[in-house]
């Protein structure tokens, strides 16, 4: 899933790209990806393009006061290319859920597998999207301090907390994964009892593995972000590759539909965590 960064780079890339140019026209290629009706998504076509920005994990393209909200979930991505074929994408069709014209070149709004969770909004106001009205203080806004604030009295799982978009905004599973394992701490422990060096640890770490992430891929072609984003982790999505800190084994926990990774040595003191997988639980 695109988090904060990828979102960032790719507002930057539509901000050196598409800002300026004028919508032409607008594919619609998914009907079930539009979450809005009013204004319809053909009141975009003749608008200039005068911004872009993010919200979250949202992807705001500003069109001369009317935005094109998306929201990519997990299997979303936005495809530019410097010349588009004129004829319209066949609706229900292969990944293309919407095609923007910009007068030759634009881009295709895709999304990869079966579950169609990609969502596209075309509102006057970007608070006009439920989960933009619901977004906790963006996560590279936070000091130590506000940190603190946002963790105090709550009962839940960090790794639980640290995704949860009404909370802090733009950190996904990945980004979690890589802040709790530089900062050296559990994704199991209970947000509301840090002490106040993890606070401050936690802190560092998200400063700079957002930080850094972002730094590597803003200026990145659209069609490169993906593999920046991958070369650039250090235990999510590498379960049974050593870790590259202390050399340990990445261990992994699945639940529902999604998994995480974690060093032991480095992370819970060389305890491996639960996994609702396995028939006995490890304590």
């Amino acid at each position: 899933m695109p988090e904060l960064p990828e979102v960032e780079a790719l507002a930057h890339f539509l901000r050196e790209n598409a800002v300026g140019r004028t919508v032409a026209r607008v594919d619609l290629a998914s009907m079930s990806a539009l979450k809005t009706f009013d204004p319809p998504w053909s009141a975009l076509h003749g608008r200039p393009i005068t911004g872009a920005g993010r919200h979250g994990k949202f992807l705001d393209l500003d069109c001369d006061g009317l935005h094109l909200v998306t929201h990519l979930s997990r299997a979303g991505w936005l495809r530019w290319a410097d010349s588009l074929s004129p004829a319209p994408p066949k609706p229900g069709k292969g990944p293309i859920a919407l095609r923007a014209h910009l007068g030759g070149p634009g881009f295709d709004l895709t999304e990869a597998g079966t579950q169609k969770r990609l969502a596209v909004y075309v509102v006057e106001d970007p608070q006009q999207v439920p989960g933009i009205a619901k977004l906790g203080p963006d996560a590279l806004s936070l000091d130590v301090n506000a940190l603190t604030e946002v963790f105090a009295g709550r009962g839940e799982r960090l790794k639980t907390v640290l995704v949860e978009q009404s909370t802090i905004a733009g950190i996904g599973n990945a980004y979690s994964d890589e802040i709790l394992h530089l900062a050296k701490l559990s994704p199991f422990a209970t947000a509301g009892k840090l002490t106040a060096e993890q606070l401050e640890s936690l802190h560092a770490a998200l400063t700079e593995i957002l930080t850094s992430a972002v730094d590597r891929s803003v200026g990145q072609d659209a069609a490169r972000l993906k593999g920046e984003k991958r070369s650039g982790l250090r235990v999510h999505g590498r379960t049974g590759l050593p870790c590259p800190v202390c050399g340990d084994t990445v261990r992994e926990v699945s639940y529902a539909e999604r998994s995480f990774q974690y060093c032991a040595t480095c992370q819970t003191g060389g305890k491996p965590l639960a996994d609702r997988r396995m028939s006995k639980l490890l304590k």
